[in-house]
């Protein structure tokens, strides 16, 4: 019997999950806040990657499509600029097949 190899990386296994990906953002950043926070947590907090900081303006970039719907990002902001829900019915992540 073959031995698995049960150290794959966090981004090979959130490769393997399924998704039925809304047409709008469930997730939404309040600009004004965020752009006086410093420590950007939602950049690091967040096991998807949703979040990531535009160099440029000094923004957040939002993915929510690949959103795990932990609500990390929401507890984890100092500014409490993420307001966050579940997607609508029938979209976000697929966690069994029926």
């Amino acid at each position: 019997m073959e031995k698995k190899d049960n150290k794959k990386s966090i981004q090979d296994k959130l490769s393997t999950i399924k998704y039925n990906c809304a047409s709008e953002t469930h997730l939404k950043v309040d600009e004004k806040k965020c752009l006086k926070c410093s420590e950007k947590t939602c950049t690091f907090i967040c096991p998807a990657d949703v979040y990531e900081l535009e160099p440029e303006t000094g923004c957040i970039i939002v993915r929510y499509e690949n959103c795990l719907e932990c609500g990390a990002c929401k507890i984890a902001c100092p500014k409490k600029a993420i307001s966050w829900e579940y997607p609508q019915a029938g979209y976000g992540v697929i966690f069994k097949n029926s």
